[in-house]
């Protein structure tokens, strides 16, 4: 029999007696933490709660958006969803009678609302409903105007009000139309710009996601003709930091690899089609992987995603709007999230608009905005999850001192 046997290493039993004694107590050692690990996520789960939170139902905010849209049609067609209602305690911000409307237009007898007066109030397993506007606002299906404006404007004030006291757990937002919602108190291209300046975060993401794809844009609502001005080392590198952070809390992910796609045709082809990824670009993602983010690229765009390469990364950073949502959207069809990555609170949304050539007609799809209902309790418990697991992290010790 050869040593290699007798010391337990080959391929048949080990017959050194200590060392099967010590085989035997590490297996059960091992079982042992194991047993202990899983019991202690499987507690932190259950012990997640906030300031808002009721019982263990989050508290789930919904900004009415614009009120002549489908909107509502998508909210209500959500909430008729009775997991959603297992899942968070909904309260929609808006108009009751808004709500009566658009109930009566989809003729969606088997669904109500429960009216309440401030979020307090709100009643777990019902879909709650705050008044946030006038009652004389009218209802104009499929038309923009400047009432819808104003209503999608104060719901939305008054759901980021609750948002900020820790009222709410989390928000998923409405889609508004960026021409009748601007004004002095809203002079932003969009919710994405809105949030990043009332919660003065430094830098967020416009992540879009769903089930197996994530793409965040380095510039979002500007002008295409303006685009190269913002493509900047620095700015890069922050969307890499905010993207890779949001992967782990946001996400669980542990090391997420991304990848970075180019500016220009090709990514540049060495220089001929531009610069901007051998002065910008490039730079960026060096100085992110001395920071330890997995980044990688610049890939050209459109042989990146016709070759399937995105599924080889747990999220793409692109360079523009068009550039990532042209292929999420056609990839995602109906079920895609917007989600804001970076802020110090949970936003999401659905990623399409207010689709007015579809309003009262009773044939919007509820997937997208059902999946960011689904998204913004997902991300809630995550972030809650993280934040208990990294607090009083182990001291770090050298083990070539000892």
């Amino acid at each position: 029999m050869s040593n290699e046997r007798d010391l337990g290493f080959g391929t048949g039993a080990c017959t050194n007696p200590m060392l099967t004694h010590y085989s035997s107590l590490i297996t059960r050692h091992s079982l042992l933490i194991t047993f202990f690990l899983t019991f202690a996520y499987l507690n932190s789960l259950n012990q997640i709660s906030s300031s808002a939170m009721k019982g263990d139902k989050i508290i789930l905010g919904i900004s009415q958006g614009d009120i002549n849209s489908i909107s509502y049609e998508v909210i209500m067609k959500s909430l008729l969803d009775n997991r959603i209602l297992e899942l968070c305690t909904p309260v929609v911000y808006g108009s009751p009678k808004v709500a009566a409307y658009h109930r009566k237009a989809l003729n969606l007898e088997n669904f109500s609302f429960n009216t309440v007066r401030t979020v307090d109030e709100a009643v777990i397993r019902r879909a709650n409903i705050i008044n946030c506007i006038d009652d004389s606002a009218r209802v104009e299906l499929g038309k923009s105007t400047p009432d819808a404006g104003e209503a999608s404007l104060k719901a939305l004030e008054a759901a980021v009000k609750d948002l900020g006291e820790g009222k709410l757990d989390a928000l998923v937002t409405g889609p508004i139309n960026k021409s009748n919602v601007k004004s002095e108190q809203f002079n932003f291209n969009g919710h994405t710009e809105f949030f990043e300046t009332h919660f003065k975060s430094n830098g967020v993401l416009m992540l879009m996601v769903n089930e197996f794809l994530r793409i965040g844009v380095v510039t979002s609502h500007i002008p295409l003709a303006k685009v190269n001005e913002y493509i900047v080392r620095d700015t890069i590198l922050n969307k890499l930091r905010i993207l890779s952070h949001s992967l782990l809390s946001d996400f669980t992910i542990r090391s997420p690899r991304i990848a970075v796609l180019g500016l220009n045709p090709h990514a540049g082809d060495n220089g001929l089609l531009g610069d901007e990824e051998i002065k910008e670009i490039i730079p960026a993602i060096m100085q992110a992987q001395e920071e330890g983010i997995l980044a990688f690229g610049p890939f050209p765009a459109d042989g990146f995603f016709g070759a399937g390469s995105f599924t080889q990364f747990d999220a793409v950073l692109a360079m523009y709007h068009d550039q990532g949502l042209v292929p999420f959207k056609a990839l995602s069809v109906e079920g895609g999230v917007n989600f804001t990555a970076g802020l110090p609170v949970v936003r999401t949304s659905p990623s399409h608009g207010t689709a007015y050539e579809l309003a009262g007609k009773n044939e919007a799809s509820a997937d997208s905005f059902r999946k960011a209902i689904y998204l913004a309790c997902d991300i809630f418990r995550s972030r809650k999850l993280f934040k208990e697991m990294s607090a009083n992290p182990l001291k770090q010790v050298d083990i070539s001192e000892s």
